[in-house]
This record gives C-alpha cells, sequence and structure tokens, in this order.
C-alpha cells in the first residue's frame, strides 16, 4: 500500500524540482510517473533528442530515493511528425480530421505512426531501461481518451480489409456471417468493403460490431508494439497502462494481456457529475463523495484486466476541470477514495498531479500543490493516508509489501465482457438500456449486501466463487458453455444472454442459445420499455418493478417472480436461476440476498451511503454519504477509526 504522484518537471525551473522532491518525501510519497507527454521536449526537431533535461530529473528523483514510472510519449505526438505523416491523424465519424493541437491526435491503426512510435520508444528503453530509478513503464496514456478507438480514416479502412481476410479468408463467408443478403449488401471481394459510416440509414450492425472488434485489436497491437521494446531493453520492470472509467471502446482483458499491471485514472466527481447513468438524487446526494460503487466497480474491473494486479495512476485530488460542473471534494474524501482503492486490492495509488498548473487546458485541475507551490487540501489527507498505513502496518506486523499482498479476491463473480457492450450497445433496442449501466446497477445491488465482488472476464477461472453473476452475457461460445456446466456455486443468468451468435445473428434455437442445454426455457418475445415504463414484478423473492427490458419465456422451472400477467420473471432450480428482466434496485437486492443464501455467503443491509469491502482478515467500512453512519463488522475489531463513520469517513477492523 503506497503512494504516488504524477510530476511534470519540464513544466518547472529545473530550480525548483529539489524542493518538490522533498516535499513529496514528507508527505509520504514514494512513486513518481513522468515523461507521458514530453515528446516534444525530447524531439523537438526530427531526429535531434535533447535527453538532458530527463536526464538530471531522473537523477534528482533516483537521488531522493523515489521510484520512477516512465511513460511513453507517444499519446502527444509532436507538431513536425504531425506535418511529416498527415494521414496518421484519425478522423471522426462524419469523416472530419482530428488535429493537432490537444492530445491523441493519431489512429491506431497507422503504420507510419506505428513506426514513429517504435524509433522513440526503442530509443527511451535504450538510453533509460537500466536506470536504478525507473520500476515501471506506462505504455502512452489512457488509450481511447476523447472517443479515438474509433477512427474512420483512410488507414483505418485499409487495417479493416486485411484485419476481416485474414478472419474470413473468402468474402462469400463474411457475406454469410454479416448476413448481407438483406437489402443487397453483397460484396464480390474484400477490396469493396468500405467503413461502416456515412449510410444513409443503419448500417449492417454484424458490419459495425467487426469494425469495433477490429479497432479494438489494433489497441492491442500498438500496445504490445510498445510492451515488447520495453520488455527487451529494460527487463525487469513492471508494464502499465492506465485506463479510464466507464470506458468500453476496446477490450481491456486483451491489451492487459501484454502488460504486467493494470492501472486506472479514477476522478468521482467528475464522473458523477457527466455519466448518464446517475439521477439527479444520486448527484446531489454525492455531490463531493462520488457514488459509493464508482471506484469500487472499477477497481473490480480493472483487477481482472491486470492479472490481479491494480494501480491507481490518476487518483483525483480536488475539482477537475473537464466535468460539466466540478465541486470541491468533501473533507477528506481524497483519504476516503485513497483507501477504497487500498481496500480492492491496489498495490498503488498516485494522485494527479503534483502541483497545478497555471497554464493551458488544464489550469484550473487541482494537484497536492497549489499553482503557487503552497500545499492543497489533498496534501494533508495524502500524508494522513501515508500516516495511516504505517500505522496499520505496525498493528498488524507486517511491513507495506506485506500488507499488498494480502488477499484482494472477492466470493461473489460478475461477468463482464466487452464484446457484449459494443453488441448491445450497436442495437439496444431501448434508449433505456444501456449494457454497461446495467452492469453496474448489478454490481452497486450486490455491495449494498456487503459482498466483496470479482469482476471477471469470460475467459476467466469460474472454480473459486460460490456466486456467479451473468448480467447479459450476450455470446455464450463452447468454452463458456463448458465453463458454467462445471461450476457447482450458485448461478444467475440475466436477461439478453445467449441472445446472439459470434457473427451478430439470434441463435437458430432463439436465446439464450446453448444454456438452453443448461436452462430449459427458451425466450420467445422481447418487450424493450421506455424509463417511464415499469410494470409490477412479485413472488415468492419479493415484490418491485422492472424496467428497460423484459422477455417472454417458456419453461416448465419453477417460478420465483412472475409479472403482472402471471409471467415468469425469475426462474430457477438447482442452484441454476434465470432473470428474465431487468429489476429494480430494491428487488434485485432481495434476489442477491436469497441467492448469497443459497451460497453460503453472508449478507446484510447496509446503512444508505456505506459500503463494506473484504481484504484477507481485514474489514474496511466507507461512508460516502452526508450524514453520520454506524456501522460494527460481526466479530471483528477496529483499528483505525470507529463504528461511528463521519460523512466521507473510513473504519479499518480486523476480523476475528
Amino acid at each position: 500500500m503506497k503512494l504516488g504522484v504524477c510530476y511534470y518537471p519540464e513544466h518547472w525551473p529545473k530550480s525548483r524540482w529539489q524542493a518538490d522532491v522533498n516535499a513529496m518525501a514528507e508527505i509520504g510519497i514514494e512513486y513518481v510517473r513522468i515523461g507521458e507527454f514530453s515528446w516534444s521536449r525530447l524531439e523537438g526537431v526530427e531526429g535531434e533528442y535533447t535527453w538532458g533535461w530527463l536526464d538530471d530529473a531522473l537523477e534528482v528523483l533516483a537521488n531522493a530515493g523515489l521510484k520512477v514510472i516512465l511513460g511513453t510519449p507517444t499519446a502527444t505526438p509532436p507538431k513536425w511528425l504531425v506535418d511529416k505523416h498527415p494521414s496518421m491523424l484519425a478522423r471522426d465519424e462524419a469523416g472530419q480530421i482530428r488535429g493537432f493541437g490537444s492530445r491523441r491526435h493519431y489512429s491506431f491503426a497507422s503504420l507510419d505512426y506505428r513506426q514513429e512510435c517504435r524509433r522513440i520508444v526503442t530509443d527511451m528503453a535504450k538510453r533509460y531501461g537500466a536506470h536504478e530509478a525507473i520500476v515501471a513503464w506506462q505504455t502512452d496514456n489512457e488509450y481511447g481518451c476523447h472517443d479515438t478507438i474509433l477512427s474512420y480514416a483512410e488507414v483505418d479502412l485499409a487495417a479493416f480489409k486485411v484485419w476481416l481476410t485474414e478472419k474470413y479468408s473468402n468474402i462469400e463467408a463474411l457475406n454469410q456471417a454479416w448476413g448481407n443478403v438483406f437489402w443487397s449488401m453483397e460484396y464480390a471481394s474484400f477490396d469493396e468493403i468500405e467503413l461502416p459510416n456515412l449510410t444513409v440509414t443503419e448500417a449492417n450492425p454484424a458490419h459495425r460490431l467487426d469494425f469495433h472488434r477490429c479497432c479494438s485489436d489494433q489497441v492491442v497491437a500498438y500496445n504490445k508494439l510498445q510492451a515488447d521494446i520495453l520488455r527487451e531493453y529494460s527487463p525487469g520492470r513492471d508494464l502499465v497502462h492506465n485506463y479510464m472509467g466507464f470506458f468500453t471502446a476496446f477490450d481491456h482483458h486483451k491489451v492487459g494481456q501484454d502488460l504486467d499491471v493494470a492501472s486506472w485514472d479514477t476522478y468521482p466527481l467528475g464522473f458523477l457529475d457527466q455519466e448518464a447513468i446517475y439521477q439527479d438524487e444520486e448527484k446531489q446526494t454525492y455531490l463531493r463523495t462520488g457514488h459509493p460503487d464508482f471506484g469500487a466497480f472499477h477497481h473490480d474491473l480493472y483487477r481482472g484486466c491486470g492479472k490481479g494486479r491494480l494501480w491507481i495512476m490518476e487518483q483525483q485530488p480536488g475539482p477537475v476541470n473537464w466535468a460539466p460542473h466540478n465541486p470541491t471534494p468533501a473533507d477528506g474524501a481524497v483519504r476516503l477514495w485513497t483507501w477504497e482503492a487500498f481496500s480492492h486490492g491496489a498495490e498503488l495509488v498516485s494522485y494527479f498531479r503534483w502541483r497545478q498548473a497555471p497554464f493551458a487546458q488544464e489550469q484550473m485541475h487541482s494537484g497536492l500543490l497549489r499553482p503557487d507551490a503552497s500545499k492543497a487540501e489533498a496534501a494533508f489527507e495524502a500524508q494522513q493516508v501515508s500516516d495511516e498505513v504505517n500505522q496499520l502496518s505496525q498493528q498488524l506486523g507486517l511491513d507495506k509489501d506485506e500488507l499488498e499482498a494480502l488477499p484482494s479476491a472477492g466470493s461473489v463473480a460478475l461477468m463482464f465482457d466487452y464484446d457484449a457492450c459494443w453488441a448491445l450497445d450497436i442495437q439496444p433496442q431501448s434508449q433505456a438500456y444501456r449494457y454497461l449501466f446495467w452492469c453496474y446497477r448489478v454490481y452497486e445491488s450486490l455491495r449494498e449486501l456487503g459482498l466483496s465482488i470479482d469482476i471477471i472476464s469470460p475467459k476467466s477461472d469460474l472454480s473459486a466463487y460460490k456466486m456467479l453473476v451473468l448480467p447479459a452475457q450476450v455470446v455464450i461460445d463452447d468454452t463458456l458453455q463448458q465453463a458454467l456446466d462445471k461450476f457447482e456455486g450458485v448461478l444467475l443468468v440475466g436477461p439478453r444472454s445467449g441472445s446472439k451468435t459470434s457473427d451478430y445473428q439470434i441463435p437458430e434455437e432463439l436465446a439464450p442459445g446453448k444454456l438452453q442445454a443448461l436452462m430449459p426455457l427458451q425466450v420467445e418475445r422481447v418487450d424493450a420499455l421506455p424509463e417511464h415504463t415499469q410494470p409490477l414484478v412479485n413472488g415468492a423473492w419479493g415484490e418491485g418493478k422492472l424496467k428497460h427490458w423484459r422477455e417472454q419465456i417458456n419453461t416448465e422451472l419453477a417460478v420465483y417472480l412472475e409479472d403482472e400477467q402471471g409471467k415468469p420473471v425469475l426462474v430457477g432450480e438447482n442452484k441454476r436461476f434465470y432473470l428474465a428482466a431487468c429489476l429494480d434496485k430494491p428487488l434485485l437486492k432481495a434476489c442477491f440476498e436469497k441467492l448469497a443464501l443459497l451460497a453460503d455467503i453472508p449478507s446484510f443491509y447496509l446503512p444508505k451511503g456505506v459500503r463494506v469491502r473484504h481484504r484477507g482478515k481485514l474489514i474496511f467500512v466507507f461512508n460516502y454519504g452526508q450524514n453520520s453512519a454506524n456501522y460494527t463488522p460481526p466479530a471483528a475489531t477496529c483499528l483505525i477509526g470507529q463504528a461511528q463513520i463521519a460523512p466521507a469517513g473510513v473504519s479499518i477492523w480486523l476480523k476475528s
């Protein structure tokens, strides 16, 4: 459990650097990320490197005993490079060039740009790969930020044709898979294929899904190019990328296969304000702490993408600059967010940024220091966390590395599939339905019962879990079907699962497709509902409302919930259950309470705004609410804090 910060020595006079690193050490900072936006300062003119300032910065950091995460600078190609390779620029769906003047101005599919990246990353890795201070490399920065995964330039079309040729081999197979006989969309060769934009009306959904898969694979290839170079010239260092919140445009599990650690950039207040999932009441209640499950959901998701290893590369320290509104965090919120991350297995929490920049696009984005270099509120909260980590270490008789090694796995697994997300975003059928938001609300309902959760991919090992939830696993392939057949715990399969083939067609046997061998039922009809229409549901497991999506199913399985017309909504037997609708949160929680009981997992209805996370024998309790709350975990001794938890407060307990 260690602290870090993002630092930009190139933004400040060299005479200031020593004072900065001294102040970092005083706060308890051990890790520093640098370099990820520095290409123009490293190579302002093609082929003419100016390494001196970075050499000096690394020396200052190393002498202070700070560990460095060095970023490759490829998120911000300099002007001369863009002028040299104008075809590297991405185009939006309307065909407009996304040009120079901010960041992320490139297409992942550009082979010219990949070659330039290969050159700069290789030269950096050769120069700094064995540097004593460097313990990790960050590849690029925030893949896809500013909606930069899907690009519609000529280089993207060329990459798409290659990708399709490799997948289908012959054009007849593609026409069959896409159903191109519909509307006479058949192609005679791969050369005829265009990108799925600028069509008169909706493009073929199979065409769109394959294009999305192709764009995701371009990110994977781009990241692997850098990772392979760094492993060759800087062995023994961790490789990491910083993902983002509520971002699903590429497959993070695939990218993570070439990295050692998954990290992400967490901005609880910005996302609360800008995301459509949150209702006005939630935005008001959690205005200054963020939604109680925003950070947790992504911690658990990205820990799964990182093969069990998680860092926070950018933690919000105060008001940001990019949301529609940018309120100040509550006193204690930065501390709360930091401990929340540690409770979910984070090895490192790094704050963005060290000192607020008084210039350019992010001049209103706060840091640990104000623009005049005085300490902002978050600096004191970071120092408090550092002191508390030392206190916890002493109480448990463990050093920081041993604290990091505490088990972080949950007892409940929630399956999240990026391919399913793309499929249902392409044809949601109801504007009120979004796969990501449904998964989030399922997660929220589980967490409000005090359950600790792992978010896993369809390829994950299921054997360790007592309970498994598939919110909407659109495609059930043979491998997943076999894994579900062998799963011995309690299984809940949600609506829209098994509703498509991998070619984006309705299964011949209807939904839930291959799952019918496991659960004898068939979806005969679907009802895609607007937000204002929420029919009543009741039965042995509770009463409430369904929303957004309802399926008419034919089955002989036992019925636990039914709608107003007496049609089954929740059915099952032998620890295997199928939910044929999206439910409101109170009823969803009631169902999960029953399932947890069947799985022999203790659950508790927590006070509003309170959340609990277990890590080894430690129990972390967090209060995101506006009022004090009282919660004492059963059979536990308080180590930090107390049972009465103030707003934005934390308590840490040890199980007896």
